[in-house]
């Protein structure tokens, strides 16, 4: 699939639903397709920051280790808003939605028992993971039951396409192919290095 520029936060400090110039055919709107390169170029700006995307890459390994590299993620909260200048604060970790197709042969359950720990279900697990890998994870398997998948998928943008104050915001999808990760991680390294601020 074709990726699109990651546009501009607004006036108020979030991505913008749809660009409302590039008229209503256009990708250029929530969850906007976007590569995982240029999601560390655009919000590894600061040694917080940066601690997120690379628990975000580790966690992304993680899934790949076992045999989950077919499908993609949403990405959003805090970490996609100039939450600095709304709240005064950096974001503590990046929301990442998973929607994956299992290996030929792999149930959910062989994937749970191969590793635990990239499926955090218990409210201790989910704080473990958190200090990890510095995202709040939420899986989807594609193969789900058409009508839960839709569901599913219904919930999350109704959740994710407004903030709390009900303001509209749009939000991010990534492949979940491992094919970029290497890229990413090498700029995530040189923006560590330069000592990249806001």
């Amino acid at each position: 699939m074709t990726t699109v520029p990651i546009p501009a936060w607004t006036p108020i400090g979030v991505l913008p639903p749809f660009d409302a110039l590039a008229g209503a055919e256009s990708a250029s709107r929530s969850p906007y397709n976007v590569s995982l390169s240029d999601v560390v170029l655009r919000f590894g700006t600061t040694s917080d920051r940066q601690r997120v995307l690379d628990g975000l890459i580790r966690y992304r390994a993680a899934l790949h280790a076992v045999g989950l590299t077919v499908g993609f993620q949403w990405l959003n909260g805090s970490f996609m808003e100039n939450i600095e200048s709304l709240e005064g604060r950096s974001p503590n970790d990046v929301d990442v939605v998973t929607f994956f197709q299992l290996p030929l042969g792999m149930t959910q359950a062989t994937v749970a028992a191969a590793a635990p720990q990239i499926f955090p279900m218990t409210p201790p697990q989910r704080l473990t993971f958190k200090g990890h890998y510095f995202v709040d994870p939420y899986p989807v398997d594609l193969a789900s039951p058409p009508d839960r998948l839709v569901k599913l998928s219904a919930y999350w943008y109704s959740v994710w396409s407004h903030r709390r104050d009900s303001s509209w915001k749009g939000y991010l999808q990534i492949d979940l192919s491992p094919a970029a990760d290497a890229a990413a991680s090498a700029q995530l390294r040189v923006a560590a290095g330069s000592g990249a601020t806001p």
